[in-house]
């Protein structure tokens, strides 16, 4: 069954609700709703909390990073405590917009790193224009153990295999897609079919055919179906393999 490894389900109830069933009408059967600020994941997890297909993902975006203030560890740790949340983020660094300082950014990833292996769940990892300081943050903090996704990956080469190497998945998104993403199609044919995971990371990125309109999790089928061209295997197995491997990350597919 598809699952949309990384989406944003944002606006009200009905408007969610809408969402889900134009994606259940393309085929796609699982959700990872990810919370990037703390305002939202409460929103995030009650979505979880009212259908099955859907499961959590809350953290600190390194975009609000300014935001964390005392208190936010401990009440983030209450709410990653939920069984509905399945992974610690989305945290990061953005060196790309510098919404945050970097000294920020880098001690609120830190503390999602701890955060992740104290609840043994895995991470949901940004990443831009910070490869290797991400990288050092997660060997310094001893993050491999518990694992995690680096998502819309959109890295070179070597940044994947290193991620690989430290037990780490590589979640493609629409990018793929794009006719000057020729390098990360490569990467995308190349990686370990274990470790592949595909999402829309929407509002963002939609994918050809949509590209430049609003993304949403229903538009993951073509981001699937373009993987699994890249990789010269049929779209069946491509979603197979996927799902497979989310639940060997996080312990959860829609269908179990």
């Amino acid at each position: 069954m598809l699952v949309d490894a990384h989406c944003h389900l944002r606006g009200s109830e009905d408007e969610i609700e809408a969402t889900l069933v134009r994606a259940h009408k393309a085929g796609v059967g699982g959700f990872v709703a990810v919370a990037a600020e703390l305002p939202d994941a409460e929103p995030v997890l009650a979505v979880a909390r009212r259908h099955a297909d859907v499961v959590a993902s809350l953290g600190v975006h390194p975009h609000e990073a300014s935001t964390w203030i005392p208190g936010t560890e401990a009440h983030l740790e209450q709410l990653l405590s939920a069984p509905e949340v399945r992974f610690v983020g989305e945290t990061g660094l953005d060196w790309h917009y510098d919404l945050s300082p970097r000294e920020v950014q880098e001690q609120v990833f830190r503390a999602h790193i701890r955060l992740a292996k104290r609840l043994g769940k895995p991470l949901m990892i940004h990443t831009r224009a910070a490869g290797q300081e991400t990288l050092r943050i997660l060997r310094e903090e001893g993050a491999p153990p518990v694992s995690g996704v680096i998502h819309c990956f959109s890295e070179d080469r070597a940044f994947a295999q290193v991620a690989l190497d430290m037990g780490f998945y590589l979640s493609f998104s629409g990018i793929i897609t794009f006719k000057n993403a020729a390098e990360l199609a490569e990467i995308a044919a190349w990686a370990p079919a274990d470790r592949i995971l595909v999402e829309t990371d929407s509002p963002y990125l939609a994918p050809v055919p949509h590209r430049g309109r609003t993304n949403e999790p229903a538009y993951v089928l073509h981001v699937a179906r373009h993987l699994a061209t890249l990789r010269s295997i049929s779209f069946e197995s491509l979603v197979a393999q996927t799902t497979q491997n989310l639940e060997a990350l996080c312990g959860w597919a829609p269908s179990s």
